[in-house]
């Protein structure tokens, strides 16, 4: 299971579990026939939210809006930092997890994500909102270490790193007569990993550690 379905699944049993607890609390308290008043705050002025559902099964539980966060998220598939997932209109059933709207917002190290790409990548921070690759290669029968740097973007739900220069460890005429067949080998297409189905990535930028990385997905189903 990724790391995006178990931390939101726990996360949010565990939410569950602590609102059904302070219902619990305030009806015992509050409640006819106790001896304890209980001051009601007044009513702010409510944003729209979803319409809950009138058709809800035993023991489902239904939250308008729930927000989510972490410092850090580990798993089997790698880590995450800072990590903020919101969803609206979630709905938790005995198959697992439904969310009409699901964003979520992490740093995705540099390590994890060179790990998933795979190839021996090493990702790290280039400056200037760059990324910067290095890996090894076999160019015209040579080993060679290839470094790059180039721009991220999000494109078609992928993570894309195009490099604006590519150096090779060897002579000049080995960059000149390679550079095209290089330059393909550090393009990055890159669609990150352990996400529930129906997410995709929709901004990413650079950061010291990682990448910052938004994605969205509406409709999702999350299954234990």
């Amino acid at each position: 299971m990724g790391w995006v379905k178990q931390f939101l699944l726990g996360a949010v049993s565990m939410l569950v579990a602590l609102v059904l607890a302070v219902v619990a609390l305030v009806w015992s308290v509050g409640s006819p026939g106790s001896n304890t008043d209980v001051t009601r705050p007044a009513t702010a002025r409510a944003t729209p939210s979803p319409s809950a559902p009138t058709d809800l099964a035993k023991g489902e539980t239904w939250l308008g809006d729930a927000r989510l966060t972490s410092a850090h998220v580990v798993t089997g598939d790698g880590g995450l930092r800072d990590v903020t997932a919101t969803g609206s209109a979630v709905t938790l059933t005995k198959d697992g997890l439904r969310a009409e709207r699901l964003d979520i917002d992490a740093v995705l190290p540099f390590e994890t994500a060179a790990s998933q790409i795979g190839d021996g990548v090493t990702l790290y921070a280039a400056g200037g909102g760059l990324a910067g690759l290095r890996r090894r290669v076999s160019v015209l029968n040579r080993e060679v270490e290839v470094r790059a740097t180039g721009a991220v973007q999000a494109v078609d739900g992928q993570l894309v790193i195009t490099p604006d220069t590519v150096d090779l460890d060897g002579p000049d005429w080995l960059d000149s007569a390679a550079s095209a067949i290089v330059r393909r080998l550090v393009t990055i297409h890159h669609t990150v990993e352990g996400v529930p189905q129906g997410m995709a990535l929709t901004s990413v930028s650079v950061e010291a550690d990682g990448f910052r990385a938004h994605l969205r997905g509406e409709n999702v189903a999350i299954a234990p």
